[in-house]
């Protein structure tokens, strides 16, 4: 490869991975519906384009810190069991890259909102102290959890499509005016 396009891959990757973090931190400061939020599609986007793959993880994960810094502190278990399963998609997208299209996009995003809601609870349960630690708290934690699964599970989907999407009408801009003329 020619050092002009490493160097040229460089930036586009780091002015990728700004804008995805900018906007994952943005939108979880922002008032929004619980659960409904870019970070884990932006986890999977990242995952499958960006092509310095190191790159995937630091957007989820510098996306947490930098909003947890404003937000304030939580319990520092329960956050990092929440970063590492929101970081998950984009080890997701770097193992799925060679399956393109939609609904191999799809088949990755919702294990991934399905895992994040079985760890982030289960920390929830464990480190909270809002549930006895017995079955019978974790069924209580889980169950009040259930509707913050419609939103992570919709907002994954909303924001993966928007992201996708969004790449895609970039890429093919040129033929879409082309098109439309």
């Amino acid at each position: 490869m020619q050092p002009t396009k490493t160097r040229n891959d460089l930036w586009m990757n780091l002015a990728l991975v700004a804008f995805l973090i900018g906007l994952d931190v943005v939108a979880r400061l922002l008032p929004h519906a619980p659960g409904f939020m870019p970070i884990a599609a932006s986890a999977l986007f990242a995952g499958r384009m960006l092509r310095i793959p190191a790159l995937a993880p630091v957007v989820p994960v510098l996306a947490m810190v930098l909003s947890a810094l404003v937000l304030g502190p939580d319990d520092w278990r329960i956050s990092l069991i929440v970063t590492v399963a929101i970081a998950l998609p984009a080890f997701a997208g770097l193992l799925s890259r060679r399956w393109p299209g939609i609904a191999a996009t799809v088949a990755v995003m919702v294990p991934c909102s399905l895992l994040f809601f079985a760890a982030s609870n289960f920390a929830v349960w464990a480190f909270s102290g809002m549930y006895s630690l017995d079955l019978a708290g974790l069924t209580q934690c889980y169950v009040a959890a259930l509707p913050f699964l419609q939103n992570t599970v919709a907002g994954d989907l909303f924001w993966t499509g928007a992201l996708f999407g969004g790449a895609w009408a970039i890429q093919n801009g040129a033929l879409l005016a082309g098109r439309a003329r």
